[in-house]
């Protein structure tokens, strides 16, 4: 197995995200072959880490949602021919779902990685001795191994920083300047989606620039530890929704778990591609769509206006073929879709909702889920772990389209039906992850 590292951070907004990505970027540069992860639901950061990392897929890995033979599956999968594993955490080190359950502190525990703590340090001096000593020591069974300091004011503010950090022993991989330009921007479900950025490309190497001129490699190397996982498991998170499968891929619809379509292929599936917003409809002989989730509400006029769009997916229900949305995918398949300016715009009408963002109400949080009926994903009474993440509402309940699953919170906390389904048709604003 090859050598790893996780990247994590007090909390979120630390500059754990812009860290990996310069680390992946300024690595690949050098010609190493890193496999990058991400912990948690998240979908807009692993396209980012695909970029700088030359390609390769970024796998999300989930305590919370994920059973523990599918996350060292994901590993093996994600890890196979390369040396270096980089795993940016999610939200604080120790922040996990509402039960406290599936933290980024769980991860690198099981997976046996030290962890790199990138500190916000614009606003402390001596006192990052503290908050360093207080993580280290909250859990022994997880290793603080090194800290990159971020926005870091002056050279005087660095030396007052090291001096701290060399009372308890810590090692500093790099004391980074604040630098406007590698700011990423933002939208209501997270950062502006890799394909959309002009210019990702200079901003990902200018990352890799910005982290060069300071990062300590020898200290770096020194604290990598090998992977303690192994497994012979097939990836098996999700059954396949038929044998041939047409995914959806666009700017409207990117968020899709790479972990999922690798499992179906692993159980004989074979996988095509098409654009909803481009090629227009599903091949033919598909007898299974995904609609995965993604952002159709900035890009509703032109779906509402591809009738080969429209007539593709009509056709595929007519001759059975099971067609599946989550969240953005769900919106598709819904009779309309009103924008935030209060637009209403036509969608596919093969299930009876109408969703709107124009009441926008947030929705978002890990769920625990067990299917109302039977379909392809399995029999009614099939448990399952996922994730949601919206911010439009379903206008009233679906009229003559049973509920499709039935949710709780992390807690338990019921959270009701969920979803609808109609003939072949199915789909709600979860986000499935993985089987129970």
């Amino acid at each position: 197995m090859p050598s790893g590292v996780v990247i994590a951070a007090p909390a979120s907004g630390s500059g754990k995200t812009t860290v990996t990505l310069a680390l992946l970027r300024l690595l690949g540069r050098e010609g190493r072959i890193i496999a990058p992860f991400k912990i948690g639901p998240d979908y807009i950061d692993g396209s980012f880490h695909r970029a700088a990392g030359a390609g390769r897929p970024c796998y999300n890995l989930d305590a919370f949602a994920m059973r523990q033979e599918t996350i060292t599956a994901v590993v093996a999968a994600g890890a196979e021919d390369v040396e270096l594993v980089v795993i940016e955490g999610v939200m604080g080190l120790f922040d996990g779902a509402a039960n406290g359950e599936g933290s980024t502190a769980d991860l690198a525990r099981l997976l046996g990685l030290p962890v790199i703590l990138v500190i916000d340090a614009a606003r402390q001096s001596q006192s990052v001795a503290a908050l360093v000593h207080g993580f280290r020591s909250f859990r022994p069974d997880v290793t603080i191994a090194g800290v990159i300091l971020n926005r870091v004011a002056s050279p005087r503010h660095e030396t007052l920083l090291r001096a701290a950090l060399k009372q308890i022993d810590m090692p500093l991989l790099a004391a980074l300047p604040a630098q406007a330009d590698l700011k990423l921007p933002s939208r209501h479900l997270g950062l502006v989606q890799a394909v959309e950025r002009d210019n990702l490309e200079l901003f990902l190497d200018r990352a890799a620039d910005w982290l060069h001129r300071r990062l300590d490699r020898f200290a770096l190397e020194q604290i990598l530890r090998k992977l303690t996982v192994q497994t012979d498991a097939t990836l098996k998170p999700l059954p396949p929704l038929g044998q041939k499968i047409a995914v959806a891929r666009d700017a409207a619809f990117a968020f899709c778990y790479p972990h999922l379509l690798q499992g179906w292929r692993a159980q004989g599936a074979d996988l095509t591609f098409f654009s909803p917003l481009h090629d227009g409809m599903p091949e033919a002989d598909a007898d299974a769509v995904f609609l995965p989730g993604g952002y159709p509400e900035l890009h509703a006029g032109r779906l509402a206006g591809n009738m080969a769009l429209m007539r593709g997916l009509k056709a595929a229900a007519a001759r059975g073929a099971a067609i599946y949305g989550e969240c953005g995918g769900f919106m598709l398949l819904g009779q309309s879709l009103t924008d935030a300016e209060g637009d209403t715009h036509a969608m596919a009408g093969l299930l009876p909702v109408a969703t709107s963002f124009r009441m926008r109400k947030r929705q978002l949080g890990y769920r625990r889920i067990a299917a109302l009926a039977d379909t392809p994903l399995g029999p009614k009474g099939s448990r399952f772990r996922g994730h949601e993440f919206h911010y439009s509402v379903q206008m009233g309940q679906a009229s003559g389209a049973p509920p499709l699953f039935a949710a709780t919170d992390a807690t338990g906390a019921d959270l009701g039906p969920t979803g609808c389904r109609k003939g072949s048709v199915f789909g709600s604003y979860l986000h499935l992850i993985d089987r129970e």
